[in-house]
Parts: C-alpha cells; sequence; structure tokens
C-alpha cells in the first residue's frame, strides 16, 4: 500500500453492527414480503436513494414507501421496521479510533438517512461514554446531508474537492464492494474489510 495521509472510515459495518436482514424479517411480518427487492446491503431503489441523498424527506418516504408496497402501515410501524438493522458500537473500535485520529486526518462518509441518523446517534450516547459519534471526525459525511451517495464516484470527489484532500494521499475502507470500487475509480487508496476482521486487525 502507498503512503496515506488522510483515511475516510464508512460507518456501517465497520464501526456500528448492521444486520440487513433484521429490517427485511420486519417488514416481512409487517406484510412486506419483497423488501429486499427495494433496499439491501448492494442495491437501494430510486426511493431508497432519494431518501439517502436528502431529495425527499422522511413523512415524504413514509407516504411513498406504503404506496410502493401497497401496505397499511403507520410511520411508527415503518419507522422501527426501518431501524431493526441498527446494532450497537464497538467500544474497543471507538478506543482504536482515538488512537487513529492522533496519526491521520480522518473522515466519515455513510450512506444515510434521516432516520438512521437519529436513531444510531441516540444509540451512540446512550451505550457509550461519548456524546456525540461525529467528533471522532474532522468532518462527517453523510449522503442525505451531502446530497450524494455511494458507490457513484462523484460523491467521493465531492468530499476530496471539500476538505481538499489528495485522492493518491487518502484511504477509503469500506465492507461492500461496490463502495470500494467508487472509491477506486475516484482515485483513492482502498481497503475492503472482510467480516470477520475489523479496523482493529488494520496494520497500520
Amino acid at each position: 500500500m502507498k503512503i496515506f495521509k488522510n483515511i475516510i472510515f464508512d460507518l456501517g459495518g465497520i464501526f456500528i453492527d448492521i444486520n440487513y436482514p433484521k429490517t427485511e424479517q420486519a417488514f416481512i411480518e409487517l406484510g412486506v414480503k419483497n423488501f429486499s427487492d427495494l433496499y439491501n446491503q448492494h442495491h437501494a431503489n430510486p426511493l431508497f436513494e432519494n431518501l439517502e441523498t436528502g431529495k425527499i424527506t422522511p413523512d415524504e418516504f413514509y407516504k411513498e414507501f406504503r404506496k410502493a408496497t401497497i401496505a397499511t402501515l403507520t410511520n411508527e410501524q415503518i419507522i422501527k421496521a426501518w431501524n431493526a438493522m441498527l446494532g450497537n458500537f464497538a467500544h474497543e473500535k471507538l478506543g482504536w479510533l482515538q488512537k487513529i485520529k492522533s496519526q491521520y486526518n480522518i473522515y466519515l462518509f455513510s450512506n444515510t438517512n434521516l432516520i438512521h441518523y437519529n436513531c444510531f446517534q441516540q444509540i451512540f450516547s446512550s451505550t457509550t461514554s461519548y456524546k456525540n459519534f461525529d467528533d471522532f471526525f474532522i468532518h462527517a459525511y453523510y449522503s442525505h446531508s451531502l446530497g450524494m451517495r455511494k458507490p457513484y464516484p462523484e460523491s467521493y470527489i465531492q468530499i476530496l474537492e471539500k476538505e481538499n484532500l489528495v485522492a493518491a494521499e487518502t484511504l477509503f475502507i469500506d465492507d461492500t464492494p461496490k463502495n470500494i470500487e467508487g472509491a477506486s475509480q475516484a482515485g483513492l487508496q482502498t481497503i475492503l474489510l472482510i467480516p470477520p476482521a475489523t479496523v482493529i486487525d488494520l496494520n497500520f
């Protein structure tokens, strides 16, 4: 690997546990049998892309989700099932992150949405000794506020430009192959972190 000065981390599967089948199962139990066709780790249909890029509000999402699934669900039912995939933050990874931030310029780039953001920040503050996960990073970028999402190369380029980073000096770490491919196309160095490996196993 080449020498790098900056690291951009993914969030889900890297620092917070994500269990996509839990959300799929929650929606199946609510009568939505084809949820995985709409959204999974490797694919998001236009409705979910719009949510994750901030083009629609959560309230608009709930309305359109009911139309797309022909399901008579309340907002609260959708929220609970949608958030079911979110697990906990691993304390040892947060300790590792504290050390890394003293050695590199570190950033976050996560495909997420306002519904998940509010939920995982609450999980973070209630289950760790820290207040805000974003404080670990020089800047935490979330697709719903950036207006762009992975794996599109333009999303990485946008962050590089905003932070005045050189692509060749920047490492991107993610657990999804498509996102790694997009980062490589944008000129970043990359590491695909495949479970059971975690960031703690990285040697740099």
